[in-house]
């Protein structure tokens, strides 16, 4: 009897898996001080080679472009100083999702953000 897997290209398959949730979290992590470069990077080298990166990287990018959205938004709002008190509302809610959203992808886990304009599918 042997102690190790007997076939050689599962136990590839499963690094491969973990990789792909690792990429996946620090893709929804990276949200928080990046905003959308990293996730648009990433769904655009691995969005025909795989299918679960390609689902996240492509919800963290419709986010970020939310969030991005939000900013602006926030920004104009400003000049009659509601945006001053909105600016750290978004900006808190921002990380408080990507810091879930890491989490449930590290565990395998899609997850959709609430509130998204989802323009890439």
């Amino acid at each position: 009897m042997t102690d190790g897997p007997l076939d050689p290209s599962a136990q590839q398959s499963v690094t491969d898996v973990n990789n792909e949730k690792g990429i996946a979290a620090l893709v929804h992590a990276s949200g928080i001080l990046l905003g959308f470069i990293v996730p648009l990077v990433v769904w655009l080298i691995k969005k025909d080679e795989s299918a679960y990166l390609a689902r996240n990287s492509a919800e963290a990018l419709n986010f970020q472009i939310t969030m991005l959205i939000a900013y602006c938004a926030c920004m104009v709002l400003t000049v009659v100083l509601i945006g001053m008190l909105l600016l750290p509302l978004v900006w808190l809610f921002n990380l408080v999702l990507c810091i879930v959203a890491a989490v449930k992808t590290s565990n395998g886990e899609d997850y959709r953000y609430p509130m998204t304009i989802r323009l890439i599918k």
